[in-house]
């Protein structure tokens, strides 16, 4: 019986070990990565232009002149002052009444009038003012919809945005919302592979941040099941269990 009962571990510790030590070995290897990486550099940090901050002046009209001119019984989110192609703008973020659909909308501080979305060549300026050093586009999209054409990078953010990639060693595209006017994501390589691993890592293979999958959960038993057997086997093969 003894024998038959160390066989048994022996079997179920190599299949949970063959089944789950492919995702052990990536979640060691994105651990390692993550823990010896400059956040700072993933995130873009490093290549973002610090913009000057923007300090009310002689002039500006009301914001509710521009709230006035939003669609009635909106909820205001937020609202705030940025600077769009080094021109205060009001920003504001509203929710119209019975929609889910968050909204933007840029003003200007001096007349009130609401501005149209960013166009291309708008958007190129507001990323390469953003972007340091100063480097030459080496092409630029209009995404609508996260997850298109390799953008999932851009996933739970404003849209429609400009992509805008730059002619530089670290491949990064920053991401300029047409409706908010400043840069908002800075998206190089070394993010990718970040994102890559951590995908990984949360076993969500679609939206990437979902640590409460069932794919996941059942690798996590997997994991506690292999331990456990490995501790089995260790007991059932000791001198002490052999003795008796």
């Amino acid at each position: 019986m003894r024998r038959n009962f160390r066989y048994q571990i022996r079997r179920w510790h190599r299949y949970l070990g063959l089944l789950a030590g492919l995702q052990f070995l990536g979640w060691t290897i994105g651990g390692l990565y993550f823990s010896w990486s400059n956040m700072d550099e993933i995130h873009g940090d490093l290549q973002r232009r610090e913009t000057p901050a923007l300090t009310w002046q002689p002039g500006w009209v009301s914001p509710d002149s521009v709230l006035s001119q939003l669609p009635a019984k909106s909820n205001l989110l937020d609202l705030k002052v940025v600077n769009v192609l080094s021109a205060p703008m009001y920003q504001v973020k509203y929710l119209p009444l019975g929609s889910k659909e968050v909204l933007y909308q840029l003003a200007e501080t001096k007349t009130g009038r609401l501005r149209p979305m960013l166009s291309r060549p708008e958007a190129i300026q507001v990323a390469q003012a953003a972007f340091l050093p100063n480097v030459e586009v080496q092409k630029v999209e209009y995404i609508t919809a996260a997850n298109v054409n390799g953008h999932h990078e851009y996933r739970e953010s404003p849209l429609p945005a400009w992509a805008v990639t730059m002619d530089h060693p670290s491949g990064c595209t920053v991401y300029v919302p047409a409706a908010l006017g400043t840069a908002t994501k800075f998206r190089n390589e070394k993010w990718r592979l970040f994102d890559f691993l951590w995908m990984l890592h949360t076993m969500d293979y679609q939206t990437r941040d979902h640590f409460g999958n069932w794919l996941l959960r059942a690798f996590s038993i997997a994991g506690v099941l292999t331990v456990l057997s490995g501790i089995g086997l260790y007991v059932s093969s000791s001198r002490f269990m052999r003795k008796r």
